[in-house]
């Protein structure tokens, strides 16, 4: 067995650093610093929890379980491991993450400087560059972690790094005090943010990038992939903790500059003004745009590799352009409309993703049984469908009225109890069987 290199392994932190820090997990601490004032650093350390540490697990129960997601998740059932891999893949890759990453970009980094006039035909010019760039980027997957790692994710954050520097070093303001709903609990508020990000998704698609990426330097033992993934993750983690704080910080010195913003990408945007004047808005246009390119590339990637697999005959590289391309008419003529039907279905498949990833970790606790798995991820499937429905804002009905009984349930976390007690009817009917344990 070859031996992975220190360097590998801050290139490959470095790389999953820039997967998962996109353009939504760049603008969206500037807000919770903001809204949270004096009660940021304790709201942060909920968020920083569900909004990173889950996203990590994600990876870490992946490499545990084989090559890619759909091994995770045949612990439940050969079925289950054939639908659930393909809705999540498509659904945060060509039909969700892919787009927004081109029109936040746009958005950030280009709309301020153009014509209202203008507009279509500089995102309809933006965005096949764009994607253009991300083709290229991915038609060569295994120089993803060399060009991320030292490139991209360097430049990425030596800009976000300038930002934030200087925002400690002349602050444009001083924290207030907690706004709602931070007033109250910012740590379990923080908490929920950060399950909000829905990030433990991505790292279910993006684990099969860093598994390649080791195997490619002739590493193929199960438990060191799994090592040099934990020992990868733990820089992305410190990473991503240290620039979410350093954003958050501005944000909850923003009050003055950004009184009124609509989002943490208007506040980032005067902030930078603020601090740095135009220079300060190109800077901050390039890093946005560089955040959504790793993502774009990470994503199309990850979907490329997973459904070549998974349809004969047609190649990784072919899947590159026909997403890429679908993903640039999407974001000129689609997005919204899109959304309004995949946000519901991600929301949907979140609590399953979780039970998924916490299940795996405490497999050898409960004998891997399937049977544990399977009435688990049933439980949350339930309650998850019920919350797809209402994101598509469809009447429950008296339904409602049972499930706000349930635990946590107007936090989003209602199926968090059905899932724990119904895993465990799963343990004690298998256990009373005498089923062998399943590795």
């Amino acid at each position: 067995m070859k031996s992975f290199r220190k360097f590998d392994t801050i290139k490959l932190g470095l790389t999953m650093f820039a997967l998962f820090f996109g353009a939504g997990n760049m603008i969206f601490p500037p807000l919770l610093g903001q809204q949270a004032g004096t009660q940021t650093w304790i709201t942060l350390a909920g968020f920083l929890i569900t909004g990173v540490g889950l996203p990590y697990l994600g990876v870490v129960a992946v490499t545990m379980s084989g090559n890619q997601l759909s091994d995770l998740a045949s612990k439940a059932s050969p079925l289950f491991a054939m639908i659930f891999p393909l809705i999540v893949y498509l659904s945060i890759g060509p039909f969700f993450g892919m787009p927004r990453t081109a029109t936040v970009s746009f958005e950030i980094a280009v709309s301020p400087f153009v014509p209202a006039s203008a507009e279509t035909l500089a995102l309809a010019i933006f965005s096949i560059t764009f994607f253009a760039i991300t083709i290229w980027l991915a038609l060569k997957p295994n120089k993803i972690v060399d060009r991320f790692g030292s490139i991209l994710t360097p430049a990425l954050l030596a800009i976000v790094t300038l930002i934030i520097v200087t925002g400690i070093i002349k602050p444009v303001g001083q924290a207030g005090p907690a706004m709602e709903p931070f007033t109250e609990a910012p740590f379990a508020k923080g908490f929920i943010e950060g399950y909000g990000t829905m990030d433990a998704i991505a790292a279910l698609v993006f684990a099969i990038i860093v598994i390649n990426a080791v195997k490619a330097k002739g590493i193929t033992d199960r438990k060191a992939i799994t090592s040099i993934t934990m020992k990868a993750g733990t820089i992305a983690v410190v990473g991503l903790s240290l620039v979410y704080a350093g954003l958050a910080y501005l944000g909850s010195t923003s009050r003055i500059v950004a009184e009124g913003a609509d989002n943490g990408g208007d506040i980032l945007a005067k902030l930078a003004y603020a601090l740095m004047g135009n220079s300060g808005l190109y800077l901050l246009g390039l890093a946005v745009t560089l955040a959504c390119l790793t993502t774009a590339v990470g994503l199309v990637s990850a979907s490329s590799t997973y459904l070549s697999k998974m349809i004969p005959g047609i190649s990784y590289k072919m899947l590159v352009f026909v997403i890429c391309t679908f993903t640039t008419i999407v974001a000129n003529i689609g997005l919204t409309k899109l959304l309004e039907i995949t946000l519901p279905v991600l929301i949907g498949v979140y609590p399953l993703a979780i039970v998924l990833i916490s299940f795996r970790l405490f497999h050898p606790l409960f004998k891997g049984y399937h049977e544990v798995y399977i009435l688990g991820l049933l439980a949350a499937g339930i309650i998850g469908f019920f919350d797809l429905l209402s994101a598509f804002k469809i009447n429950l009905g008296p339904v409602t009225y049972f499930l706000k009984f349930l635990p946590l349930y107007e936090q989003g976390l209602g199926w968090i109890i059905p899932a724990l007690v119904f895993g465990l009817i799963g343990f004690i009917v298998a256990y009373a069987q005498r089923k062998p344990l399943v590795e």
